[in-house]
């Protein structure tokens, strides 16, 4: 059961967390450590989530990453991702990956068909711009469709015209619906694979993952004993605990990071 988390509260998971020998920060980024916004493309980390990963990921045996489903390319931009950033990435619900010291990789699987994508773009263009306030999302392995700046009803109208044309043309393609967006993808990987693959990859004996959305759950569900799941907002989750907002993931990865340093001296 979900329980919530108070922050300046001890926590006897996030205690045992913080003396794991190798430890995975995972968080998700839009609604996490980043605040939604009407404009995808201005999401930015909260500064105080910011200062707390980099913090962690100073410290040994400690990894940090976003795990998001935008693509790699528009996730480095709202990450404010460098070359010589230490914070991995896991982009396109872990279909693409970032490493520090080498860069870019996608996860073996089949590319899109070539052009299917660009005609599924096209297509979905025209009944996209019939509706005020949605908007398309080009994505590496499909798109997304936003509809932060529309009204409910134009929300249900247009994402049951872009079901309607995906299930004509495409309809093997993964469909996700989060908050407020619409997505299919031609790769079936979620935000699981990427807790698995970033588990083996660092060899972690912990992992913390917080994320907002439906898709956080694919996440969330394959933590194992000594992994911490956080629920970030309202919703049935298998998250361990729940916070209100990325401010208090702030505060909670603080806690983390202070609880960390005493028991790594």
């Amino acid at each position: 059961m979900t329980r919530p988390w108070i922050p300046g509260t001890a926590d006897a998971d996030l205690t045992a967390l913080a003396t794991t020998p190798r430890l995975v920060v995972a968080l998700d980024f839009d609604g996490t450590a980043s605040p939604l916004v009407v404009d995808p493309m201005a999401a930015r980390a909260l500064p105080e989530v910011a200062v707390q990963m980099n913090r962690l990921a100073a410290m040994p045996d400690t990894v940090v990453a976003y795990v998001s489903g935008r693509s790699m390319h528009d996730l480095r931009e709202i990450t404010e991702h460098t070359d010589d950033s230490v914070v991995v990435l896991a982009g396109s619900h872990g279909a693409q990956y970032w490493f520090p010291g080498e860069g870019a990789a996608d996860a073996p699987g089949d590319a899109t068909e070539t052009g299917a994508r660009e005609e599924l773009w096209a297509a979905a263009q025209p009944i996209i711009d019939r509706y005020e306030g949605a908007e398309l999302e080009p994505k590496t392995f499909g798109m997304g469709v936003h509809t932060r700046r529309a009204d409910r009803d134009t929300e249900e109208k247009v994402f049951a015209e872009i079901d309607a044309l995906v299930a004509e043309r495409f309809p093997h393609w993964r469909r996700r619906a989060g908050h407020r967006v619409l997505e299919f993808s031609s790769r079936n990987e979620g935000k699981d694979a990427a807790m698995i693959a970033l588990r083996e990859r660092f060899d972690a004996t912990g992992i913390l993952f917080a994320g907002d959305d439906v898709t956080d759950e694919d996440a969330m569900r394959v933590l194992q004993e000594g992994d911490l799941g956080v629920r970030v907002g309202p919703g049935e989750s298998a998250a361990t605990l729940r916070v209100d907002s990325p401010q208090q993931i702030a505060a909670l990865l603080e806690t983390l990071a202070n609880e960390r340093a005493v028991a790594q001296e």
